[in-house]
């Protein structure tokens, strides 16, 4: 028994060692998998809108974008599956109800919200994607 107890400090040991060096092989400065750099630089990423129709131009840096999707209030659209919309053109238009997005060119996005008689706020987030970045514009727009 006393010749195995000789060998507990070397097992200690190599069983400390072995966890610190598996620890600082994990590098936390690393990019992670899926998040890019803002490769879309937006001009505006929160506006607010008065009650009445109102509208705002947002400019890109880069040029190699896309709408994700449009939030209003608790509904979310997607438009991958839409026929009507081109999201590899570098223009189209998507409109609703109460709202207007339009990738004018390569660098512009326009976006126009009716009139708000609704008695509350309406929020509007624009989800937009470049690769594996990903941005939003959100929109507060006044109630009368």
């Amino acid at each position: 028994m006393e010749k195995h107890m000789n060998y507990l400090p070397s097992i200690t040991f190599l069983l400390l060692f072995s966890t610190i060096l598996f620890l600082s092989s994990c590098n936390d400065k690393e990019d992670p998998i899926g998040l890019w750099d803002d490769n879309i630089k937006l001009s505006i990423k929160q506006a607010e809108f008065n009650a009445e129709s109102d509208s705002i131009v947002v400019t890109t840096e880069g040029n190699w974008w896309w709408i994700d999707g449009i939030s209003v209030n608790d509904s979310t659209y997607t438009f991958y599956d839409d026929d009507a919309v081109n999201l590899e053109s570098e223009e189209y238009s998507i409109q609703k109800d109460c709202y207007t997005v339009e990738r004018r060119n390569a660098n512009t996005l326009f976006i126009k919200m009716d009139e708000n008689s609704s008695g509350e706020k309406r929020l509007m987030t624009i989800y937009l994607q470049a690769g594996d970045y990903f941005d939003s514009v959100h929109i507060e727009q006044l109630a009368e």
